[in-house]
């Protein structure tokens, strides 16, 4: 018994070093072409770019003709009632925030009205963003993403107030302090 505890078991061989070197390079190489061959398809994607878009057309009263069952522009294409949009600004907000409620903001809008703006409408649409405005916290309108956050919500107040009306909102200032 005593020769068999001196027999040691045999030793666990690895993979040689130079198996290991073999893999190690393979790995990085096809690690290399992946990353050329995704750098390229991106690059073609990236110079393709968006398509150069036509200038958007503004629609003025003064280049309307109006016929019996529609309106037509000057360049010919039919307008349906309703297709024109209105811009209605409003008075300047100027209120604190809610959280800090030492820092104020001041912001500067108009509304952009599907058809003719309505000013009863449009004073409705302040008060609320007034209100609104006052329950706002700093942190939620810190950064670009913020911004945009603000911007949808105060769209949305918008939309819902007007019924539908408003489509967009033009933040023409927004000031801190």
């Amino acid at each position: 018994m005593a020769v068999i505890e001196q027999q040691e078991a045999p030793e666990k061989k690895g993979p040689s070093l130079v198996v290991q070197i073999a893999v190690l390079l393979v790995m990085t190489a096809a690690a290399i072409g992946m990353g050329w061959f995704s750098g390229g398809y991106l690059n073609t994607t990236r110079d393709a770019g968006p398509q150069k878009a036509e200038k958007p057309t503004r629609i003025d009263k003064a280049h309307v003709k109006t016929t019996d069952k529609a309106t037509t522009r000057k360049d010919g294409k039919s307008v349906k009632e309703g297709d024109e949009l209105g811009v209605q600004p409003i008075e300047a907000i100027t209120t604190n925030l809610a959280a800090p409620s030492d820092v104020w903001v001041r912001m500067e809008l108009s509304l952009v009205f599907d058809g003719d703006p309505d000013t009863a409408v449009a004073e409705d649409i302040h008060q609320d963003f007034l209100a609104f405005m006052r329950t706002v916290k700093l942190p939620q309108v810190e950064g670009a993403s913020g911004f945009q956050h603000l911007k949808e919500d105060l769209e949305e107040r918008a939309r819902i107030r007007s019924h539908g009306r408003v489509k967009k909102i033009l933040i023409r200032t927004l000031l801190f302090e």
